[in-house]
């Protein structure tokens, strides 16, 4: 385990987790663990809902992320200087964009990368032209994964016939797209390459 609590108080158990080229591990802490006792113990939440890094030669594990109602899946880019963080609250669900501190610890100047509302992204990853493949929900004939461009142009998707909250490269090639549906494992060739980590 590499942490369960922040400054003594408990966290919520962490829903999405990237290690990034240096090392050092990121998780988004937003609740997974507390709504209900079937991905953990149904309890009140002790603090908010935050990114956190875990430095991997330290150990040390410091705030990235603070300005979300409820973070979820997050990516780098292909050069690790992007950070796109998905926010799952109850109203206006979106994926921001944050530059990565010098330091590579915190995140700063979020903007807005897409809306999803009326439905949402959950996780995410980058390919290697900087592109976003998200999971994607909003009901039938939307599910699936959505591909969107740097800019959040959508470029693309994969309809599923039902709701898909992760997606992962995987293969030889990283060229092999998993995708993790409400009772299914889908896998699909992709002419995309997956950053390495994340």
């Amino acid at each position: 385990m590499l942490a369960d609590r922040w400054k003594g108080k408990r966290l919520t158990k962490p829903d999405d987790a990237v290690v990034k080229s240096d090392g050092s591990t990121g998780f988004s802490d937003n609740g997974a663990g507390i709504r209900g006792n079937c991905l953990g113990d149904k309890t009140l939440r002790e603090m908010p809902f935050r990114v956190y890094r875990i430095d991997d030669t330290t150990g040390a594990m410091i705030i990235a992320l603070d300005d979300m109602e409820r973070p979820n899946g997050f990516c780098f880019s292909p050069d690790d200087r992007l950070r796109r963080v998905v926010d799952t609250p109850s109203v206006r669900r979106t994926t921001r964009v944050y530059d990565v501190a010098e330091d590579s610890k915190a995140l700063r100047n979020g903007r807005l990368l897409v809306d999803a509302t009326p439905g949402y992204t959950d996780g995410i990853r980058c390919d290697m032209q900087g592109d976003v493949w998200c999971g994607f929900s909003c009901g039938e004939g939307q599910d699936g994964v959505a591909v969107f461009a740097p800019d959040g142009e959508m470029i693309g998707r994969i309809l599923l016939p039902e709701r898909c909250a992760k997606v992962r490269f995987g293969g030889a090639r990283r060229s092999r797209l998993f995708m993790t549906a409400s009772q299914s494992v889908c896998v699909l060739y992709v002419e995309a390459q997956g950053v390495l980590g994340g």
